[in-house]
């Protein structure tokens, strides 16, 4: 079976070592508290406000600002800065957290536009740190994908011998 590394990696487009180049410099000491806050709240504004109301319907239950405030903080953990989301909410557990949300490959290219547009719009984010941080976003989001795909499998009837009745896609 692949790992669902692998699959975010093969889904995404985008290499283990190009979405982890997050890490070879500390993205928080680089680009402040206040620039996670200015992204996080661009992206969700975009996201509250699209026009596809199947995507929209994803979000519904959250706050816009409950999801904002979830968002800078595990980015501003996940750069290089203080552990806010975990002293907050515990581990992070993307997949467990993304459990009960249709993480399709669809919702994850919905969610990276967002992104992408969150992104260009943010303009104290110089270039190399808006390519790293997109590699990242994508692979993640192939990778919550993966996920949920796995958590389908695991909820299909199994077989006499342990295999699940349907074949992954």
């Amino acid at each position: 079976m692949q790992s669902l590394q692998a699959k975010a990696s093969e889904w995404s487009g985008v290499k283990q070592d190009d979405a982890f180049a997050i890490d070879d410099t500390n993205l928080f000491q680089k680009l402040g508290l206040q620039t996670f806050i200015n992204l996080s709240t661009n992206f969700y504004t975009r996201v509250y406000d699209d026009e596809e109301e199947w995507f929209r319907s994803i979000f519904a239950n959250s706050k816009k600002e409950d999801a904002i405030q979830n968002q800078y903080e595990f980015f501003v953990q996940r750069m290089g800065g203080p552990p806010l989301y975990s002293q907050r909410r515990g581990h992070p557990a993307l997949i467990a957290r993304h459990r009960p949300f249709p993480v399709t490959h669809r919702a994850a290219e919905r969610w990276l536009h967002h992104m992408q547009q969150a992104l260009d719009g943010t303009t104290d984010i110089d270039a190399d740190s808006k390519v790293r941080m997109m590699n990242f976003f994508r692979h993640t989001a192939f990778f919550l994908v993966a996920g949920d795909e796995l958590k389908s499998q695991n909820q299909q009837p199994q077989c006499k011998h342990g295999t699940s009745s349907q074949t992954s896609v």
